[in-house]
């Protein structure tokens, strides 16, 4: 028996660009007592990163798969199929890195081996929606002689930031010779120096603010001002709005607002409805405030976005927006009171009325959701940065 153990160094959450690290260990979990004849030996170890797609069938068309690459993957046992037993296509992988060949281990003993990989810059943030999944997953296959293969999987969570494939290293002014002992160190300059870019693209991107105003009306007049700061945020930060009813012509007595994230098909990919198929569009709340306003002249609203929520992206079968979602509930009758008058000459009983004739109308606002530090993220909404196995 032998006990396979990976353990990324820096938590589950990474962006696309920056390289992975992980450290694998291998044990011989017998204690040292043991004779001789209880050696574990392994043929060999190797390890690979992996994008996993899949589709829900009544809502994505997508074309006939390729006969020689079935939806789910089988059972090998002599080749190493980082996705085999997973549903879906492997859309994008990494090449194969061999960890170790013919490890043999005596009782109590220990070996680790690191693997590092840069993630793909072109790939899919993960996501899991109604109508498609991307899922990251780093597998490591091992085999002991004679016996089939065995995979372990480390789920990881990538953020995608546009820009950053456009962007080349700076390269050093001084020519020095080149030395293979300093790939580590120059690989983590480049990683350090790309984590750096990224944060400060995302400052820049998320700390302008200008007041944005908007009228609200409806077919009978106007109900109110509603104000917001900026329309780009990160994950984790809250988006604030204030409303302003004291200007409005109509009476507005209730009002909702819910921060969203729309789920749309590409068009040349979406089922037909009269096929059977679920609609192409589908939204998610994230966070919603829900408040009665009658005599309200000014309020305001603050809504949180999840760090473990995905930031908006584009790919050729779906998209992902976000918005603020308004619903409002106004009065019918012009000049509304619902108080009782302030003087009276004597003590009356007053009772508001039962029934207020309403109508209700809705109003989406566009905002853009940009990625977060990946510590950040890691913190906030901790995953598994451990897997173990036993063969």
């Amino acid at each position: 028996m032998i006990e396979v153990v990976a353990e990324l160094s820096r938590g589950p959450v990474f962006l696309a660009g920056e390289t992975l690290e992980c450290v694998v260990t291998v044990t011989n979990p017998l204690p040292p007592t043991a004779t001789s004849a209880s050696s574990e030996a392994l043929a060999w170890a190797s390890a690979q990163i992996h994008c996993q797609f899949h589709a829900s069938e009544s809502r994505v068309a997508l074309p006939p798969p390729d006969s020689s690459q079935p939806d789910v993957q089988p059972e090998s046992q002599t080749v190493f199929l980082p996705h085999r037993g997973e549903r879906g296509q492997c859309i994008l992988s990494t090449p194969p890195k061999i960890l170790f060949c013919d490890l043999r281990l005596d009782p109590g003993e220990s070996k680790s081996y690191s693997y590092s990989e840069v993630l793909p810059i072109e790939g899919p943030p993960s996501f899991r929606g109604q109508s498609v999944k991307y899922v990251y997953k780093l597998t490591i296959g091992c085999q002991r002689v004679n016996s089939p293969i065995t995979l372990l999987r480390v789920p990881l969570r990538v953020l995608v930031l546009t820009g950053l494939q456009d962007v080349r290293f700076p390269q050093e002014e001084a020519v020095a010779p080149s030395s293979p002992f300093l790939e580590e160190d120059e690989c983590g300059k480049k990683d350090s120096w790309l984590a750096e870019l990224a944060g400060e693209r995302l400052m820049a991107a998320t700390s302008c603010r200008s007041l944005h105003l908007y009228n609200i009306s409806d077919g009978r007049g106007k109900v109110g001002t509603f104000g917001i700061f900026k329309s780009v945020y990160r994950l984790g930060e809250d988006v604030v709005g204030t409303l302003n009813l004291g200007e409005g012509t109509v009476a507005c007595l209730q009002f909702s607002v819910s921060l969203q994230t729309e789920e749309r098909v590409q068009p040349e990919y979406q089922r037909r409805r009269g096929a059977g198929g679920a609609p192409s569009v589908s939204h998610v709340t994230h966070a919603r405030h829900q408040e009665s306003c009658l005599h309200t002249t000014r309020t305001s609203f603050s809504l949180p976005i999840p760090l473990s929520s995905t930031p908006g992206f584009f790919t050729a079968v779906v998209s992902l927006k976000w918005r603020l979602h308004f619903e409002f509930v106004t009065s019918r009758e012009p000049g509304l009171v619902l108080l009782p008058p302030m003087e009276q000459p004597e003590p009356v009983t007053w009772t508001g009325p039962e029934q207020v004739p309403v109508d209700t109308f809705s109003w989406d606002l566009p905002i853009k959701v940009l990625p977060t530090s990946p510590t950040l993220a890691s913190y906030a909404a901790p995953g598994p940065s451990t897997s173990t196995i036993t063969i």
